[in-house]
């Protein structure tokens, strides 16, 4: 009987151990996300193909109303010649290890350079831990709004 106590004892700590870490890791990579939905509007402005920065080679981009658009190519392509926009990204949750892969769910507001409001609506991405940061690997949205 006392070794299952020590038993269960340990196998709590190991829990709460893993528990707080995931909770630190899962912090450390909200800041990193936050900074990079900080920019995400103004690379994208610059036309330039830049934005495939924040994703992963075989990324895809699930635009609301198109089919997905999958790789460097079709995704700089949504984006090329894009109208000039400032996005505002709110994190809501945060899911995953922290370490290799973490899911965000945020709500988005869009205005145009002058600050008049032209969208909001939410976003799901799938990031994932790559050899060069945290970069993008799924990403989906869609308007509160109908469809115009």
């Amino acid at each position: 009987m006392k070794k299952v106590l020590i038993l269960n004892g340990l196998l709590l700590l190991a829990f709460l151990g893993n528990a707080q870490t995931s909770n630190s890791s899962l912090k450390e990579v909200r800041k990193i996300i936050e900074a990079s939905n900080a920019n995400y509007a103004a690379i994208a402005n610059k036309n330039d193909g830049s934005i495939l920065e924040k994703y992963t080679d075989d990324a895809c981009l699930f635009p609301p109303n198109m089919a997905p658009l999958c790789g460097g190519q079709q995704i700089a392509s949504f984006f090329k010649n894009g109208p000039q926009v400032q996005v505002k990204f709110t994190i809501q949750n945060l899911y995953g290890d922290g370490k290799t892969s973490v899911t965000e769910e945020s709500f988005y507001e869009m205005t145009d350079m002058q600050g008049k409001k032209l969208d909001n609506g939410k976003v799901i991405v799938i990031w994932v831990n790559t050899k060069n940061g945290w970069k993008m690997h799924r990403d989906m949205f869609s308007s509160n709004n109908p469809a115009k």
